[in-house]
């Protein structure tokens, strides 16, 4: 199947001129008069959007440092000090002035304003039949729904940047509370999911569809604890064209991309150039993150470690047959694995103990999302450099059932979390759940469930919050830094430095003053 690879493009700044230059046009020039004349101009803008949430030179959401960002907090994951702001942020020392948070925070509003572009000049294009109109409109929402999604977990109170800015002062914004942010984020999802299609062309796969609208309005939910329309939401995706892969690992290889349970997938491959870390011509749309987590003997940096926590929480239930979970087999490499019955020999066509003992003592690697049957993670398939052609699957299917079964038994009703459970159980081999499970009983397996389930896909520190229970969760962990840990302040990031030496409307976050 083509894939459609976004990379980017050219994004235009709205700007004004004196009465002088009125008449002065650079014919080499693209400016927003001479732009927005076609669907393909709509088009060009729509994949520098989508670039934003993997540009490895930008800081993309899903680039190498969105990955160690959104993993590096919780109790499962430990990022070593090879890059200081990095290791600050895993072991609760960052400060405002953290240029990895920085970067990101830009690059997030960078995704936003050319999304701004799309909704504003897209219904002035007389050529585009007002359909196509409305899905590219809805398409771009969509996304400045996941950037500010993004920004509102991360961040708390965050600027709403809504339109083009035409004035200096236009790019000046004060923060709007989080409550109101959360509402323009259900917003831009419901009014996308109104408009978008079911599935594209084949050359168009990996763009946001109506199902990816839905099963992220439905996460904004249950992020703000609003169990009811978390449930009617995700209910309306759970009959249709998604499923649970039957092997849990083809999520996480090159093969079975775009796949059944994938509702949302960023489209990334070693095509275009060889070099990850620019943009333009030479970039490559492949990622690094593949290489940067291997271990040094096969050209990796290593810097994320599985804790023995979620180690140890992989074992505490073996498969109907006395295995280990497949999820774990997928997800870690730990010393023992061949020796007792974990079904490799090999990680990276060398025997498992050639990896062992680790640089700082913990007892697996990470393996989910690498590369791990080639020799090395120096090149890509396509010879770019460090880079990886495994597409990050933004959104699974996995957790549009264990959202609802959370939604469901947060609403008294834990009897009717079992169909979604037993699904996730099943395709890891594990007995079905006893009846009579408590509301208690039954948050404390989706819990289970969720950190297994989803380790290394960025949800564990987010989980933890919402449940009230990072302060817990740090304080029985094994992951270096967690005592600095300070309930309240570490919870979101500060405003970044940068942002409040340039906006004079910008206050800091209340825990960081």
């Amino acid at each position: 199947m083509q894939k459609i690879f976004l990379a980017a493009a050219v994004v235009l700044l709205a700007g004004s001129c004196s009465k002088s230059t009125l008449n002065l046009q650079n014919p080499n020039q693209i400016t927003t008069g001479t732009f927005w004349k076609t669907e393909n101009d709509v088009l060009s803008a729509m994949a520098a959007t989508y670039n934003s949430l993997r540009s490895t030179n930008n800081s993309g959401i899903w680039s190498v440092r969105g990955t160690e960002l959104t993993n590096g907090r919780g109790d499962d994951f430990f990022i070593r000090n090879d890059v200081a702001d990095l290791y600050k942020l895993s072991t609760f020392t960052n400060a405002p002035d953290n240029g990895v948070v920085d970067a990101l925070w830009n690059c997030c509003y960078q995704g936003i304003f050319s999304a701004n572009q799309i909704i504003a000049y897209t219904p002035g294009i007389s050529s585009i039949d007002p359909t196509t109109q409305g899905q590219l409109i809805g398409e771009a929402r969509f996304l400045r729904g996941v950037f500010y999604f993004f920004l509102a977990s991360n961040f708390g109170d965050v600027p709403l940047h809504l339109t083009v800015p035409v004035t200096q002062s236009d790019y000046y914004v004060a923060k709007s509370p989080q409550a109101d942010v959360w509402k323009q984020i259900d917003s831009d999802f419901i009014a996308a999911a109104a408009v978008l299609p079911t599935s594209y062309p084949s050359q168009w796969v990996g763009r946001a569809t109506q199902g990816a609208a839905i099963a992220y309005l439905g996460k904004s939910y249950i992020y703000q604890n609003d169990w009811a329309d978390a449930e009617a939401t995700l209910t309306k995706i759970m009959s249709g064209q998604y499923s649970l892969m039957p092997v849990f690992a083809d999520n996480f290889d090159v093969a079975h991309g775009n796949n059944a349970e994938s509702v949302f997938e960023i489209q990334v491959a070693d095509v275009g150039g060889t070099n990850p870390w620019t943009s333009g011509a030479n970039e490559s749309l492949g990622l690094t993150t593949a290489q940067e987590f291997a271990p040094a003997q096969v050209s990796g940096w290593f810097e994320l470690y599985p804790t023995d926590k979620l180690y140890n929480e992989f074992q505490k239930e073996k498969t109907t047959a006395g295995n280990f979970d497949p999820r774990m087999v997928e997800t870690l490499v730990w010393q023992s694995e061949s020796a007792t019955g974990g079904g490799v020999t090999q990680f990276y066509q060398l025997p498992i103990s050639t990896f062992f003992p680790t640089e700082f003592g913990f007892s697996s690697r990470i393996k989910k999302y690498q590369n791990y049957g080639q020799s090395n993670e120096v090149t890509g398939s396509n010879g770019g450099n460090y880079t990886s052609s495994i597409d990050e699957r933004a959104y699974r299917y996995a957790d549009v059932l264990l959202f609802h079964a959370e939604a469901v038994t947060m609403q008294g009703r834990p009897q009717n979390a079992y169909t979604d459970l037993n699904a996730i159980r099943e395709r890891a081999s594990l007995a079905d759940l006893p009846a009579g499970y408590t509301q208690a009983q039954m948050m404390a397996e989706i819990q289970h469930q969720r950190m297994i389930e989803f380790a290394r896909e960025g949800y564990r520190f987010y989980d933890l919050r919402r449940w009230g229970l990072l302060q817990t969760a740090m304080a029985n962990t094994d992951k270096p830094g967690a005592q600095f840990y300070v309930p309240g302040k570490f919870d979101y990031f500060p405003i970044p430095q940068a942002e409040l030496d340039a906006n004079p409307k910008m206050v800091q976050n209340p825990a960081w003053q």
